[in-house]
Parts: C-alpha cells; sequence; structure tokens
C-alpha cells in the first residue's frame, strides 16, 4: 500500500467563501467551464479540488472578489 493522501474536495459554499463571490456565482462559473467541477452522487453535486481553486486564484486575481 502507498502512502498517498486523498484531499478533501470542497464545496460550492467552501468555494464562495474561499473567492469571496456569492454561491451563485461559483455554480455559473462551473456551468461555463471557467472552474473544473467534479460532480458526484446521484444528485451531480458539484465538488471542486483545492489545487484547481489555486490555480483558478492564480490566474484569474481580478475576477474573484479576493
Amino acid at each position: 500500500m502507498t502512502n498517498s493522501k486523498i484531499n478533501p474536495m470542497l464545496t460550492t459554499s467552501d468555494v464562495a467563501r474561499l473567492l469571496n463571490v456569492h454561491i451563485n456565482t461559483v455554480r455559473r462559473w462551473s456551468n461555463q467551464g471557467i472552474i473544473k467541477t467534479y460532480r458526484i452522487g446521484a444528485r451531480g453535486d458539484r465538488r471542486f479540488d483545492r489545487k484547481d481553486i489555486e490555480h483558478f486564484l492564480r490566474q484569474n486575481k481580478n475576477r474573484a472578489g479576493c
């Protein structure tokens, strides 16, 4: 067995808080493909990888409300 660490995924609310934007903005960016999203479960809930959000922040400093 390898010693790999599983990073927890972020919810839409978590991302909205990190980016200082409304939750609907995160949903819209997700729908538009601006932020990479993983859909999980039967309901298709959105989850985000922290590394993807960090990359988004580096590339779009003016877009987020930070």
